[in-house]
């Protein structure tokens, strides 16, 4: 579980790949970069087909911290709840965005059946919103992940 969640993580992470471009749809005139970098995301919700699947994940996965750096490195925390007591603290990631800014790629896949790309949905100054087709149980789905300030 706790892969599954640090997966979640990432993916929100690799949603915000640096960049020096404005994004059309921000009015803070910060760019991506500076949307991604600025804070740590904490998890929020993940979605598929409309429903609420945030129930799947364990409250240990919930707690985790990730972090973004305009290097393009960056790290997942385990924070308060480890899934695991052997577990690291933290998990260091690399990440870039597409060259258009739609995707962003991490240097590892964050879900089971999934892939190392996801799709950037929205990122504001206070949310960041990716999706991924998943193998959940034999059937693909669209998984949208949201973390906040």
């Amino acid at each position: 579980m706790k892969t599954q969640f640090l997966s979640l993580f990432t993916l929100a992470v690799i949603a915000l790949l640096p960049s020096c471009q404005k994004d059309d749809n921000d009015t803070s005139g910060k760019t991506k970069t500076e949307l991604i970098t600025e804070s740590n995301w904490k998890f929020n919700k993940a979605t598929s087909s409309g429903f609420n699947i945030s129930g799947f994940l364990d409250d240990c996965q919930k707690d985790n911290i990730l972090r973004f750096q305009a290097s393009g490195s960056g790290t997942v925390d385990e924070g308060a709840t480890k899934c695991d007591p052997g577990d690291p603290q933290t998990v260091s990631f690399t990440w870039n965005f597409s060259g258009d800014e739609s995707a962003i790629h991490i240097s590892t896949a964050l879900f089971e059946g999934g892939s190392n790309d996801f799709t950037l949905e929205s990122l504001t100054e206070s949310e960041l919103e990716v999706s991924q087709n998943i193998d959940l149980g034999g059937t693909t789905q669209k998984v949208k992940v949201t973390f906040v300030h």
